[in-house]
């Protein structure tokens, strides 16, 4: 089969995109930084880094530290506030063909609520709104939204709430006991969908100083080290959850990364930390899942999906 007859065309609910390949939140900025090198319009979506509907300053530095298969990151959610972001970076990004993903966050779940009331104005130029609920809820004593069924369900009432008719992702930890669980519950409050996963929690230490690596202390692990995580939540879920779209994320590196997402259950894959070893990672993984499909005579892309065969 030639690689131009294969039909990349995905769906997320009620969204096609023309091929899965997600640039993850918080690996390619806010706005056009990294669409200079990596031309967005070639992918199927773009997700912003996760905004508040406040100004952020994150945590302390050193933010970033190399781990054996992938890295940690305590950046800690800096960003510009969803004003700022809509008025001065979202129209760079527009002008270069992405298709856009917003992806919010808080402390609380008025503060969810705001941000996506904050970007009424702009949900002509946005495809999905993403829900990353993997924060700390100040409310309950930091603990993380995403660690709670009810918590989850509170934060995406309100914001679907607060949309009319835009999509809704809700990105969730792998840090939780059963994901299944945290999943059901961002569905049976409105999300249209999932992304699936973020970070798992982490810890370098300097032997020497007997001090964390990163400012702030702990971080998040990503990279090629939690694909396999990944993976079996992405299974796990579209198993309970059949139907539900997926944008499945972690550890992705090349094409046949992306089909096995696919083949667990993703409708859709977010390629993250790869970005930052290349900052065109995701329209090479793109090409060479489409190379993939060809060679394996995959007429559409789509077909891949949640084709996992479970040993009985």
């Amino acid at each position: 089969m030639n690689a131009r007859d294969v039909d990349m065309r995905v769906r997320i609910g009620p969204v096609e995109l023309p091929n899965p390949i997600v640039a993850a939140s918080g690996t390619f900025g806010h706005g056009d930084e990294v669409a200079r090198v990596c031309d967005p319009s070639r992918l199927g979506a773009v997700t912003t880094k996760s905004l508040a509907p406040f100004p952020w300053a994150g945590n302390p530095a050193p933010r970033l530290h190399p781990a054996s298969a992938g890295m940690l990151n305590s950046v800690g959610l800096q960003g510009p506030g969803v004003e700022t972001w809509v008025s001065e970076e979202l129209p760079a990004l527009l002008a270069r063909g992405a298709r856009v993903i917003a992806s919010i966050w808080g402390r609380t779940v008025d503060d969810f609520a705001l941000a996506a009331k904050m970007l009424r104005p702009v949900h002509d130029d946005l495809v999905a709104l993403e829900v990353n609920v993997s924060c700390p809820n100040v409310e309950d004593r930091s603990r993380m939204f995403a660690h709670s069924a009810d918590a989850t369900a509170a934060v995406t009432r309100a914001v679907v709430d607060a949309v009319d008719g835009l999509p809704v992702l809700a990105k969730l930890s792998p840090n939780a006991t059963d994901v299944r669980e945290i999943a059901a519950a961002a569905v049976g409050a409105g999300a249209t969908g999932l992304t699936l996963v973020n970070t798992l929690l982490g810890l370098a230490l300097d032997p020497v100083t007997r001090r964390p690596a990163l400012g702030a202390g702990g971080g998040g692990l990503s990279g090629p080290a939690i694909k396999p995580v990944a993976l079996r939540i992405v299974a796990e879920v579209a198993r309970e959850l059949p139907g539900v779209p997926i944008v499945g994320t972690g550890g992705v590196l090349t094409g046949a990364d992306a089909v096995e997402m696919l083949v667990a259950g993703a409708s859709a894959v977010g390629v993250g930390t790869a970005s930052f070893h290349d900052p065109r990672a995701a329209l090479r993984i793109l090409d060479d899942l489409v190379d993939w499909c060809a060679r394996h005579a995959i007429a559409r892309v789509a077909d891949l999906t949640a084709t996992l065969e479970w040993p009985t």
